[in-house]
């Protein structure tokens, strides 16, 4: 019996150290955003904080987090909050950092006050630091998009999800969105749009847009499918701008949440794909935790299935 036990523990012991995912474990943390910068990987992550009963989301600031070998992240601390525009209510949706000329901008989606600027509803801010760790501020004083600049959809919250991607002309895009898909010119100071605001085509796209280019072939990776759960799609195009070749499923349904969230890297060599499910004690669908497994490619570009784990991944040298 003496024997049996002690099995059972080491066993156990053996299950927890290599029990990677969630890769976050002392927050609940969601919708995760990925950079490299100077050799360290940073992830940018919504905060979910909702009771063990919440119905809805609480999500009152974003994190950062810091890895050099894939498995061991420090948490640098909530480094901004809706409370740091001062148009803006409500929680910190999901979010995407991006590096420009030396400085970090991070593209951000809450609610907007009602003011004589708006009169509410789902908007995207940017703020802007030095820094990949801040401090941030904002940095226009006022909402890059606003629910009153988009017209092709009813709700209020339709305005959220921001990716930001910089082609090889130096040309940045905005894509967004929840129920339709939209995209945007921005100019280099990565604080104005140019020009008019898009709507595109997108097979089965819900929210959670993901944009990046990877041997002269674009990805648009999303939420989908119209149901819930959602599950991980994508759409590839020889244009930033589409049209979109709908490609399929990448990711099935999550552990425990009905939300995901993409977010996808290329970091020493290998390729890396982030999301959230609701795996941890006393988790769902409103505290969610951000894992991380392998993402592969075929010969002709396409992506694999992302096959879920629990060991996520392996340790990379520093």
């Amino acid at each position: 019996m003496k024997k049996t036990i002690l099995t059972s523990v080491v066993l156990c012991m053996v299950l927890v150290s290599v029990a990677q995912n969630p890769i976050i474990k002392h927050i609940f943390t969601a919708d995760p955003s990925p950079i490299v910068y100077k050799d360290t990987l940073f992830l940018y992550t919504g905060h979910d904080t909702a009771s063990v009963t919440a119905t809805n989301y609480k999500m009152p600031d974003w994190h950062v987090f810091s890895t050099t070998d894939m498995v061991n992240w420090k948490d640098h601390g909530a480094l901004l909050s809706p409370a740091t525009f001062s148009w803006a209510t409500g929680d910190a949706y999901a979010a995407q950092c991006i590096e420009r000329n030396g400085k970090f901008y991070w593209f951000v989606s809450t609610f907007h006050k009602k003011d004589s600027n708006s009169n509410g509803g789902a908007a995207i801010g940017v703020a802007v630091s030095d820094r990949p760790t801040g401090p941030f501020k904002d940095a226009i004083g006022k909402a890059l998009i606003t629910n009153e600049m988009t017209k092709d959809k009813p709700h209020a919250w339709d305005d959220i999800d921001p990716t930001v991607f910089i082609d090889d002309d130096k040309q940045a895009y905005l894509y967004w969105g929840n129920g339709s898909c939209k995209w945007v010119k921005l100019k280099e100071n990565m604080i104005e749009t140019e020009g008019p605001i898009t709507v595109t085509e997108v097979k089965n796209f819900i929210e959670g847009p993901w944009l990046y280019k990877r041997k002269g072939l674009y990805y648009l990776v999303y939420a989908g499918r119209g149901t819930k759960p959602e599950m991980i799609e994508y759409a590839t195009s020889n244009s930033p701008t589409g049209p979109w070749n709908y490609q399929g499923i990448i990711q099935e349904n999550v552990p425990n949440s009905f939300t995901t969230h993409p977010g996808i890297i290329d970091y020493k060599g290998k390729s890396y794909f982030f999301y959230h499910n609701g795996s941890l004690p006393t988790g769902g669908s409103y505290r969610r935790s951000v894992c991380v497994d392998y993402m592969y490619y075929n010969a002709d570009g396409t992506i694999q299935k992302i096959i879920q784990t629990v060991e996520g991944v392996k340790p990379v040298s520093k």
